[in-house]
């Protein structure tokens, strides 16, 4: 590996050499920084400027860049040079943007500006060129689990690409729900009328098209490997077995209807009348635009109610506490199979709220001008009989009522068929799971069967940040498994899922990380004679990217990495890092800042701030000149996840005054891109004030947050608290 050289490189541009000096930067750079090279330019970000460094890094022989500039989320394209370990050190929005402009305040901002240096510096130190991960698959071929309008819809749109699908479904026929239906809802103007699926032309599609191979009547009974090289055993039901290697996966699993016998007050099970919305379709397929015939008797329809969120939008134990999307649109479009054949029908549908996405209030207004009857009510009993009654409270009128039918139909909601809940199986021993739910990947991970799910039982995907994305790399999943949806909602779900198996396949070919850190090249690595075998970062991992061996040592398999260093944070011992983010790459910013003593009266806060929501917050903080103490010193973190307790304890020692941590929101509804970073980082950070204690500090120094990226105002705010904090507490007795 070649010496170590470092470039400095101070930006006098957008304010900053008004505000500072400059020359002053670059002294530091070079004395205290160990800079060999260091150069001053008016704008570093302009063509001479970025020239300037690509001909030290060709002709000078510089290998590691510090740019003394703006965030490191500004011009990252222009100071992204190859084989160069970068370091971004934030003078306009860290320091001009969010100070004064005072004369008396001049000293104050200069120091924090060389601080910066000095860290920045530091940082360079420490880090590595990150090499292009070794663990390599180059197989581009995506995996689509689930033969549904959804796992059709995948499957055809990759192969559009030009890249091999291998598409497995579990019964006999492709489809799934969709082909069962007698029609769809529109999804296009005029949203008038209820219009054909479209299923048999794309079974016909994929039947023809040489990019697609198809598995029917079978399951995936062994999933291993990684983006770029995973292994799944394909079963039939016949009992052979097919090994197949693939480069990314998509699962399409589907639902599986709620289960209407669970709802007998509404009459399911005690009479044949009392049906679901599949159970119509049945009805209407099987009459073939005839008069639909109720099942009891063959005697035809002439009056139905649909009664909507039945055994859904519910608090009562066993029900769904939410709403399945597509059931109004739904009911709507069968109101229309009576009156489109008979307009003599009553059709009468019962809601509470009517939802109709995707179509404005179109259909609905097309439904109604065919006579259709929409009641607001809810429905208490169905009492079965020659002709039912349905009992209901009418929310117009505030009085109970009584409706007649020959028909009910119930809207049930969507159960996703998610697999096993490894949230349910204990993970302290790998290959326990404690579970009678059919797994659909059977996942050969330390960390279980199936993907994480959320707590309706649907698959975790960041809905806020990265639809389709699960916390498997390289394995997406797109319909309603991902959450409730209709055809529509469907097909742009499995459009989506695609390009992201795409992407994932060709980073992993690259050796790249995927999502969020997309095109990042560091890959974790540990110290095996440091490791205590620990298990911590394990079972913290939120992408089961590390296993064991025979002798309980972690195995790192990098292509699984998000590189947000989670396991990083986890570690007591320290002995895990990547090559340009390590303990020592943060610790020795952090200690690298020059700690006034007891008497100066300049306290110093140290920000550890989640560079994926509360630096960009402080950012935008700073594009409006929103101000906070010049005192504070931020580091930004892969993750809040990533940061070791080590370096709060060290900051402490070192003098700091004060640390805040800053996350993204954690729990049900989290925000965090890392999933499980945020919430892992709280937990650590619950038991720092036994740490505290025994260093005879005030538990107050030391402060965790949740932070939004729209937080642009309570982000500083939070800064100045602590500020006011340490004013009324004092300066911190392990100053020297």
């Amino acid at each position: 590996m070649a010496d170590t050289k470092i470039g400095a490189y101070i930006c006098k541009g957008c304010g900053i050499g008004e505000r500072l000096d400059t020359a002053q930067l670059a002294m530091i750079a070079q004395k205290e920084g160990k800079a060999q090279v260091v150069r001053e330019h008016e704008f570093l970000c302009n063509a001479s400027g970025v020239e300037l460094i690509r001909n030290d890094i060709a002709n000078e022989g510089v290998n590691h860049v510090v740019i003394a500039a703006c965030s490191r989320r500004a011009k990252a394209e222009t100071f992204n040079f190859e084989n160069v370990a970068i370091s971004r050190t934030n003078l306009r929005e860290g320091v001009i943007w969010i100070t004064p402009a005072d004369e008396d305040k001049k000293e104050l901002v200069q120091e924090m500006a060389a601080d910066y240096v000095r860290m920045g510096c530091a940082e360079s130190l420490k880090m590595q060129i990150p090499r292009t991960n070794p663990n390599v698959g180059h197989n581009k071929r995506i995996l689509v689990v689930g033969g549904g309008i959804s796992g059709m819809t995948a499957a055809i749109e990759a192969s559009k690409t030009g890249y091999d699908v291998l598409l497995v479904e579990k019964t006999g026929n492709l489809g799934g729900w969709a082909a069962r239906l007698h029609k769809r809802v529109p999804n296009r103007e005029p949203y008038a009328d209820p219009m054909d699926t479209g299923i048999a032309g794309l079974i016909k599609q994929i039947e023809s098209d040489k990019h697609i191979k198809v598995h029917l009547s079978s399951t995936i009974t062994k999933t291993s490997g990684a983006p770029g090289q995973f292994s799944v055993d394909i079963s039939t039901e016949s009992g052979s077995t097919a090994t197949e290697n693939v480069g990314g996966i998509i699962m399409a699993s589907g639902f599986t209807p709620y289960d209407m016998n669970k709802l007998p007050h509404l009459g399911a099970g005690k009479s044949k009348d009392v049906v679901d919305q599949l159970g119509l379709e049945a009805l209407a397929k099987a009459a073939n635009g005839g008069p639909i015939k109720r099942p009891s008797d063959g005697k035809e329809v002439k009056s139905v109610v649909f009664i909507q969120c039945a055994g859904q939008r519910s608090d009562k134990e066993g029900e769904l506490p939410y709403c399945s999307g597509h059931c109004c649109n739904t009911s709507i479009k069968q109101a229309m199979y009576f009156k489109d054949q008979n307009p003599n029908v009553d059709t009468v549908v019962m809601y509470t709220d009517l939802r109709t996405p995707g179509n404005g209030e179109d259909f609905y207004r097309s439904a109604q001008k065919k006579g259709v009857i929409f009641t607001k009510g809810v429905a208490s009993e169905v009492v079965p009989g020659a002709e039912l009654q349905v009992k209901f409270q009418d929310k117009i009128l505030n009085e109970d009522a009584v409706a007649k039918a020959d028909l009910v139909v119930l809207a049930t909601g969507q159960v996703a068929n998610s697999g096993v809940d490894i949230e349910t199986v204990p993970q302290d021993e790998p290959g326990k799971w404690a579970s009678n739910k059919q797994s659909v990947l059977n996942m050969s991970y330390r960390q279980g069967k199936d993907l994480p799910l959320l707590k309706h039982g649907f698959n975790d995907s960041h809905f806020i940040c990265f639809p389709y994305e699960t916390r498997r790399t390289g394995i997406y999943t797109a319909g309603p498994v991902r959450r409730p949806m209709d055809m529509v909602q469907a097909i742009e779900d499995a459009t989506g899922a695609a390009l992201k198996a795409i992407q994932a396949v060709e980073n992993a070919g690259l050796g790249r990380a995927a999502h969020p850190r997309s095109g990042d090249l560091s890959f974790p690595e540990f110290r095996r004679e440091g490791c205590t075998q620990c298990k911590r970062c394990t079972v913290e991992c939120p992408f089961g990217a590390i296993d064991e061996d025979e002798q309980r040592y972690p195995v790192f398999n990098e292509s699984r990495c998000r590189r947000c260093g989670t396991c990083m944070g986890a570690c007591p011992v320290r002995v895990i890092s990547f090559e340009n983010y390590s303990v020592d790459s943060v610790g020795y910013q952090l200690k690298a800042v020059d700690m006034p003593d007891q008497f100066s009266e300049k306290p110093r806060i140290l920000v550890l701030a989640c560079e994926n929501d509360a630096y960009p917050a402080l950012d935008m903080a700073a594009m409006n000149h929103i101000q906070y103490s010049a005192f504070t010193r931020v580091i930004p973190v892969r993750c809040l996840g990533s940061v070791n307790t080590i370096w709060v304890t060290d900051a402490l020692n070192s003098g700091y005054d004060g640390v805040v941590l800053m996350g993204c929101q954690k729990g049900e509804n989290y925000q965090c891109h890392f999933v499980k970073g945020s919430e892992l980082a709280h937990m650590r950070m619950s038991k720092i004030d036994d740490t505290l204690k025994q260093l005879s500090l005030e538990v107050e120094r030391v402060k965790t947050y949740e932070v939004a990226i729209t937080d642009i105002q309570r982000a500083p705010a939070l800064i100045n608290e602590m500020a006011e904090t340490i004013q009324k507490i004092g300066l911190s007795p392990l100053k020297f």
